[in-house]
């Protein structure tokens, strides 16, 4: 119900966001095929570069309706149904940004971010500190910030078929006013 009404908010500050931005910059190819998996009304997809297609799979219609990135919109709720509905090997990468501390099944949904991606496609997920309480699972609120990048680099080393995986405070020397951007990224066997 937290997630019917649409939220045009961004959760992550300018800074952060242009450093997502970067990330993504850097580690997709050109005319990549991707999914912006926990999708909403932005995806921080950098200006100017270039892309075949890119999906969203969210839980809420609206918001991604007003994503100018998104070529497709799938409504799916993965805690509870964490099967995703596309092909093996469909996407060169798959995204998670700011969004995998509410995930209770982290485990299945990972294997299955390995299911579509290509061989050698890319795993991204990027977290600040900032999180909705009654919505985070409680291992996520209970460690501090540098541990949740060892938490998420587990979820991909337990679920399996992943490799070459890397964690990075991506800001280290910020401003303690802005908002702290880690990345945790593995590569697809």
């Amino acid at each position: 119900m937290f997630y019917q009404d649409p939220r045009f908010v961004v959760h992550i500050d300018d800074r952060a966001i242009d450093l997502v931005k970067g990330i993504l910059e850097d580690n997709i190819e050109d005319n990549a095929i991707v999914l912006d998996l926990m999708s909403s009304w932005r995806t921080h997809w950098p200006e100017g570069k270039l892309k075949t297609h890119i999906v969203g799979l969210g839980l809420n219609a609206e918001e991604m309706a007003d994503n100018p990135d998104l070529d497709d919109v799938v409504v799916q709720n993965l805690n509870q149904s964490p099967t995703l509905p596309f092909n093996d090997a469909t996407f060169d990468a798959v995204i998670i940004t700011v969004s995998v501390q509410y995930l209770i099944n982290p485990f299945e949904v990972f294997k299955e971010v390995n299911r579509v991606l290509k061989s050698k496609g890319r795993f991204i997920v990027t977290f600040s500190n900032r999180m909705f309480p009654t919505k985070a699972v409680n291992i996520w609120k209970e460690t501090d910030e540098m541990s949740r990048m060892q938490l998420v680099e587990f979820y991909m080393e337990r679920s399996g078929g992943f490799n070459q995986i890397h964690t990075e405070l991506m800001n280290p020397h910020r401003n303690y006013m802005d908002d702290p951007l880690y990345l945790v990224m593995g590569h697809k066997l």
